[in-house]
This record gives structure tokens, sequence and C-alpha cells, in this order.
């Protein structure tokens, strides 16, 4: 096995292969926090690096993400090396990585999908959708969404076409890291864990 691996749970367990977003990779405490709350629920979390993010762990370099052929090529390596049913999910762009490789067809292993903070457009840029795929969906997909993430609130995302197996979960008062106001009563902790419940439930009833 790799050693780039991290993985939390036990491998009998259900798998989830778990993607990191653009500006922080596997190591993040976001992607630890998540994996370990997961992994609590009776799942079995794989994390990895994309290449690019691989190359800045060896020398300290920051990266620009990878084109998504090699983002989608390396989550593909992935999936082949486990070689077993999974949920593949990821963190922003990871899940995006995710959801592009669910619309695919030819996916046998890939029985669901889920994004946690979808970036449905660049920072600022309202109006260039990355939604084309969300109507073609092939297999049960989850959104996890902070009800004010700048690249997806709830009032824009309600406004878009997206296919019928896809379900979106709302986190109150949450940023594209699902992070709450101090002002709005929430916490950051809370929408994790309310997160990791509704992803834990619902790759354990596709796995099981």
């Amino acid at each position: 096995m790799n050693k780039q691996y991290l993985q939390d749970g036990n491998p009998d367990h259900p798998l989830i292969l778990l993607a990191h977003g653009a500006g922080a990779g596997k190591n993040s405490d976001f992607m630890q926090h998540m994996a370990q709350q997961l992994a609590q629920q009776s799942l079995y979390v794989v994390r990895f690096d994309f290449p690019y993010m691989q190359k800045r762990e060896q020398d300290g370099k920051k990266r620009p993400p990878d084109r998504a052929p090699k983002l989608l090529q390396a989550y593909q390596e992935v999936i082949q090396e486990f070689d077993r049913p999974c949920v593949v999910a990821g963190k922003s762009m990871g899940g995006r990585m995710a959801t592009l490789l669910a619309a695919e067809q030819d996916q046998p292993l890939i029985k669901g999908c889920a994004a946690l903070g979808y970036p449905f457009h660049p920072l600022g840029k309202p109006d260039n959708l990355r939604t084309e795929h969300l109507q073609v969906l092939s297999c049960p997909t989850l959104i996890l969404q902070g009800m004010r993430d700048k690249m997806g609130s709830y009032d824009e995302v309600m406004k878009y076409e997206l296919a019928d197996d896809l379900a979106i979960q709302w986190l109150p008062d949450g940023d594209h890291d699902l992070k709450p106001r101090k002002a709005s009563g929430f916490t950051h902790e809370r929408n994790i864990q309310a997160a990791a419940q509704s992803l834990a439930e619902f790759s354990k009833a596709i796995l099981r």
C-alpha cells in the first residue's frame, strides 16, 4: 500500500476516499477532523494528496492545483489501488473531482459521491457555473454546504437545475469551510459533526 495514504478507522468498515481542497492537503485540520469524525461512525477513511500537493510536501513550495485531467487520473488510481466498492468524497476542489468521476458512466466501484463545500462557481464569479455534470450524475450524491458559502450560497444554489439524485444538506450560517459566525449562535464543531454524521449515514446506507 502506498505510504502517501492516511487511514482512519477499521479497514473492514465501508470505505470512503476523501480528497483535499485546492489550498491545503490531506493533513489539514479540516481533513483530519472530518476523517476522525467519520471513523468514529464506523467508516474506513482514506486520505491522499494530489500530485501537486505531494510536491509541496516534499519541497515546501506552493503550487497551483494540477489541471482537472491530472487530478481525475490521480483520484482514479486511488480507486483502482483499493479496488473495492467505495464512496468518493472531497473538500471543495476534491469534492468537485469526486463528482466529476461520479458523473462518468464506467465507474463500477463508485457507489456514491459526496462534497464538503462544493465550489459551484469560482470566488467572485457567480456566472461561471460548475454544475453541468451535476445534472447527469449516475450515482447517489450528497453535498454538504454552508448556507453562506461564497462559492455557492443557499440563495444561489436554490436557483440551479440539478440532478434528482443530488441531495444538499445546508449547514447553518456556514462558510466554505462550514464555519459559522460567532454571533449566529452556531459553532464550527457542531457543523462539522452534523456534516460527518450525514456523510456517514449516507455512505453506510449505500455500501452495506
